[in-house]
């Protein structure tokens, strides 16, 4: 077995570089999904969610980072073209979206398809013995399903 320079098998950091890479350009689209959302929100309960969509999109960046870094980490290269993004993302492109009960819908859609994605790589990572993933992707997983509780919530679900 060969493995990188910080003691993982080469072949499975392979695999889990992609994965990472998939949720990489999900989180993408789903970060401009929010900035949108933010910049062309109207109408009821305009200014809470304005300030919320700001929030949530400054967490996505965060991620958006710390997801990059993972897979420089494990010895790859992130995906860093937007086109590559929308070819490989499962969050769907949202243009023009003003009503915020639509974006909150959208916001909760998007992230089960993260949460999908996360649950995934916890498995890959904890059959890679790499922690380091499992933690991030653990992390992720937790404080997102608060947060679709609590988006839900607001839809009345």
């Amino acid at each position: 077995m060969s493995t990188n320079i910080i003691g993982l098998d080469t072949a499975k950091t392979q695999q889990l570089a992609e994965a990472l890479n998939d949720l990489l350009a999900n989180y993408q689209i789903f970060y401009m999904n929010v900035r949108g959302y933010h910049w062309n929100i109207k109408g009821e309960n305009f200014f809470e969610l304005h300030a919320k969509f700001e929030e949530l999109y400054n967490d996505l960046l965060l991620k958006v980072d710390e997801v990059a870094e993972r897979v420089l980490t494990l010895g790859h290269r992130p995906v860093h073209a937007y086109s590559a993004y929308i070819e490989r993302s499962e969050v769907a492109e949202s243009k023009n979206v003003s009503d915020g009960r639509a974006a909150v819908g959208q916001i909760v859609d998007s992230f089960a398809k993260l949460i999908g994605k996360q649950r995934a790589l916890l498995s890959l990572a904890g059959d890679a013995d790499d922690e380091g993933t499992v933690a991030l992707m653990s992390d992720y997983i937790s404080q997102q399903e608060k947060t679709v509780w609590m988006y839900r919530s607001y839809l009345g679900q």
